[in-house]
């Protein structure tokens, strides 16, 4: 299973470098930015081209509302394209080498920056007096904004969180913590706990460092970024080095599954994971997972915030757009597309089918909207974002072009971490040279 993973990482490094060129490629046909768009829908029927990642919920919910869009809009078709999040970016970036690119995007933020450089995508300011964006806070707003440019409006918000199953702790005689005074140690701690009391039947807590986002909380916790707001890669080796240290530290102490188990589950997705199976009473996953994972599970699952060094939280939390909703610059019909990204951003019977499905809503009067018809879950995950917005600071800075290549550089080097492979010190030195390598190749 270890050596299909790595062959499988190997595509995706080898998609990340193909994307690059491809998208370099078509660079030159970025149309001005100050070129604003006439907004004058049509006489004849127009066909607008969508795309989206996601699962079979997902694509059903957006099939929906497409209906119900061209049902309000009878001269617009909206064409849709969709697959899941692992053949999307080869997908997408086909299409842009092609000439091809999709009306409407799915964006995602470490990717946002790579397609708005290359003049892929549509500045949405040039839509204002069609797509409204009031409801949004300014903050959240600008997670989509490059240099005062908006490519992307933010469709959901979630935080990285700590999941918990209140059900497997119940029966192993373990207590919730308390996590707005958790530390690391208190999270190891009580995962070692739980397995022990398991006699090993579960583990204490699914691992970790597959993924950007748990890196950025412990950045973060050390007043340090991936990033500088210039894109410069701003982590230092003594920062990475303390993050897989404290990886082993965990997994030597039992409080995590054995590499092995860990990479074999990894490669399976949420659906297979260890929180999803009840094989574990603790997972890092980003807030707006819960309901999936709840749906898998079955059992109590509940949101906790990511323990800090100090038992403190302020102002190292943060927001994170779920997705964007972008535009093509090269579209031939801009007063549909912005008549279409209003219904998805503004409508309440687009929110009435959307609900949190692809994150709680960054739209605050969408969100009070929908809030009262959202299930249990969802509700409490509503109102844990609620509870942590006093402790929220500074969404980091933006995912410089090549950045999307993380990814893969982060999964590679946690793998041989744990499978003792490299030592902390040598991973990090490893994967700050080939994560600036990744933005060395995407410079335009």
């Amino acid at each position: 299973m270890r050596g299909n993973l790595r062959r499988r990482l190997g595509v995706v490094a080898a998609i990340g470098a193909a994307t690059t060129l491809a998208l370099t490629a078509c660079a030159g046909n970025a149309a001005p930015a100050d070129e604003a768009p006439e907004l004058e829908l049509s006489d004849e029927p127009v066909t607008l081209s969508f795309t989206w990642w996601g699962n079979d919920t997902r694509h059903a919910i957006t099939e929906e509302l497409i209906a119900a869009f061209e049902e309000e809009h009878p001269n617009i078709t909206i064409e849709p394209q969709y697959t899941d999040w692992a053949g999307y970016w080869d997908k997408l970036s086909t299409s842009v080498a092609a000439g091809d690119i999709p009306d409407i995007i799915q964006m995602d933020e470490k990717q946002l920056s790579t397609y708005a450089a290359n003049g892929v995508l549509m500045d949405l300011g040039g839509l204002s007096s069609v797509l409204s964006t009031g409801d949004y806070p300014a903050a959240v707003l600008g997670t989509g904004a490059l240099d005062g440019t908006q490519y992307g409006v933010p469709v959901g918000i979630n935080s990285y969180t700590i999941i918990a199953n209140r059900d497997l702790l119940d029966q192993y005689g373990v207590d919730l913590p308390d996590d707005e005074t958790w530390t690391w140690d208190d999270f190891v701690d009580t995962a070692a706990e739980v397995a022990e009391a398991s006699g090993g039947a579960i583990a204490g807590t699914q691992s970790w460092g597959f993924e950007d986002g748990g890196l950025n909380n412990w950045l973060r916790q050390r007043d340090s970024a991936l990033y500088t707001t210039d894109g410069e890669v701003a982590a230092t080796e003594e920062d990475l080095e303390s993050w897989w240290e404290f990886l082993l530290e965990a997994t030597k102490a039992g409080a995590t599954p054995a590499p092995s188990a860990t990479i074999e589950r990894e490669s399976g997705g949420l659906a297979e994971s260890f929180t999803a199976t009840n094989q574990s009473a603790f997972g890092p996953w980003w807030s707006n997972q819960v309901q999936a994972l709840r749906d898998a599970s079955g059992q109590d699952l509940v949101a906790l915030r990511v323990p800090s060094t100090d038992g403190a939280s302020d102002g190292w939390p943060y927001y994170k757009p779920s997705m964007f909703w972008s535009a093509s610059s090269k579209t031939e019909h801009p007063a549909e597309v912005a008549t279409f990204l209003d219904y998805l951003a503004n409508s309440e019977d687009a929110a009435d089918l959307l609900l949190a499905e692809r994150g709680v809503p960054a739209n605050e009067r969408i969100r009070d909207y929908i809030t009262p018809k959202l299930d249990d879950v969802n509700q409490t995950v509503v109102g844990f974002l609620d509870d942590l917005a006093p402790e929220v600071g500074d969404a980091p800075p933006a995912t410089p072009p090549g950045g999307g290549a993380i990814e893969a550089i982060i999964d590679q080097h946690t793998q041989k971490v744990l499978f003792g492979e490299l030592t902390p010190d040598q991973a990090a030195t490893s994967f700050l040279a080939e994560l600036q390598q990744a933005l060395d190749d995407a410079a335009v």
